[in-house]
């Protein structure tokens, strides 16, 4: 049973987007070309992957569709307010509450990691679409683990499904100021990760599972040759955004 329900689970926000970005581009879905599927290819010829996690695995996809001149859009969301719906086996409703965490764009940085090389290539972009969303869950008699095995102490409710409730806003990101622009504005010419954390936290407002985001951030605009360590001074490193 709860093979079944991870498979809903993975497919209903991904199917509303996709049905979503198709009619906006008023494009084809499930496009079988040079030897890939794609989600959709637009009415320009541009191709459109929507994909809720794990970006990294579509790398290959992407490198091909690049040699190949092809233009090609990455969708990927971030969920802004989660609503849980929880119900019996029966599916009469238990409860129904919105999810403490709040989300935002800072959320997504360990996703681009896994695609780092391709951010600033010609011909791609990445697209974050701003959603909320509603998680079903179902109660269970016993304690059990996830499907991902990913729960450090077992839980009596698994997760059948994720929908899409409403698209808020987008968020397109191509060249080097669209990822510049995610390190804090009132930052000196050289800064510290510390400085970046704190920055996160007065100029966003951001909680503090985002502002340790910091790291995550510097070395994604390192590894992207987008700033680079300019000294060393204590433990600290001394960085600098490169010309």
């Amino acid at each position: 049973m709860t093979q079944g329900f991870s498979t809903i689970n993975e497919n209903k926000l991904h199917s509303s987007l996709k049905a979503y970005y198709a009619i906006q581009n008023q494009g084809k879905t499930e496009v079988f070309t040079e030897g890939y599927i794609y989600d959709i290819v637009a009415d320009n010829g541009e191709i459109i992957e929507i994909q809720t996690k794990n970006l990294g695995k579509l790398l290959g996809k992407i490198n091909d569709a690049l040699s190949n001149n092809k233009k090609i859009r990455v969708v990927h969301p971030v969920i802004l307010q989660n609503t849980i719906l929880t119900t019996d086996k029966n599916g009469k409703l238990i409860s129904k509450r919105k999810s403490p965490k709040k989300g935002n764009i800072y959320e997504s940085l360990r996703e681009l990691t896994g695609i780092y090389s391709i951010l600033l290539k010609d011909n791609f972009t990445l697209e974050l679409v701003f959603v909320n969303t509603i998680e079903h869950r179902v109660r269970t008699e016993d304690e059990v683990q996830s499907e991902n095995k990913r729960r450090r102490h077992l839980k009596n409710w698994i997760k059948v499904n994720k929908e899409l409730e409403e698209i808020l806003y987008s968020k397109s990101l191509k060249n080097k100021n669209d990822y510049l622009d995610l390190l804090p504005k009132q930052l000196n010419t050289i800064f510290t990760c510390n400085e970046v954390k704190e920055g996160l936290k007065n100029e966003f407002k951001l909680p503090l599972s985002s502002q340790n985001k910091a790291n995550l951030l510097l070395w994604l605009l390192k590894k992207m040759d987008l700033i680079e360590i300019k000294e060393k001074k204590g433990r600290a490193y001394l960085y600098k955004i490169k010309e």
